[in-house]
């Protein structure tokens, strides 16, 4: 065994584990607009379900307006439907005939407190996910250890080096979710 594959493994897993965290915050909603608001969003089109993003251009041409045009104008309904059907989105989408308007109403101060806590159990979530890798990479350091592939400087050096990616990891995760939080209790 490598030793430092224990260390570069860690920090790719811990570096895996913040861009998650990172993507999964795409889809809270701030007091904008954005398209990856929808990312989450799955459309019934020619009999099976498709990502909203292979079923249409997603762009948002203002703040408080998300504009949807199909790639094939039969799936007009399909998507205004999968849209409105969302709960977490809480969106009401309009269509013309040939796009989807979905307006972005002002965000309350009590649901912007709720996308406050969930950006905190996103957070917890991930912060579980990083200790779990560290937890991994200190038991495989343990037993290079005991199987004697390792020394035990060898070992503390390693230990001190996961542990240290995992703060960086960890600051990482509490600064976005800070600027996040932030986001969204701004008016």
């Amino acid at each position: 065994m490598d030793s430092d594959q224990v260390v570069t493994g860690a920090q790719s897993k811990f570096s895996q584990a913040v861009e998650r965290f990172r993507d999964s915050l795409k889809s809270l909603r701030t007091g904008r607009a954005s398209a990856s608001m929808l990312d989450g969003v799955t459309v019934e089109a020619y009999g099976t379900s498709i990502p909203l993003i292979q079923a249409a251009t997603i762009t948002a041409p203002e703040a408080q307006l998300i504009q949807i045009t199909p790639f094939d104008p039969n799936n007009l309904q399909a998507i205004a439907e999968a849209i409105r059907n969302n709960q977490s989105l809480g969106l009401n989408p309009a269509d013309d005939g040939r796009v989807v308007r979905v307006p972005i109403p002002p965000l309350s101060e009590e649901r912007r407190r709720e996308l406050a806590k969930q950006v905190g159990q996103k957070q917890e979530e991930a912060m579980i996910n990083l200790r779990n890798v560290r937890h991994e990479a200190m038991d495989a350091i343990d037993k290079a250890k005991k199987d004697k592939q390792l020394g035990e400087d060898d070992a503390k050096r390693l230990s001190n080096q996961v542990e240290e990616a995992m703060n960086k990891a960890r600051a990482e995760v509490e600064s976005t979710a800070k600027a996040k939080e932030q986001e969204i209790l701004t008016v």
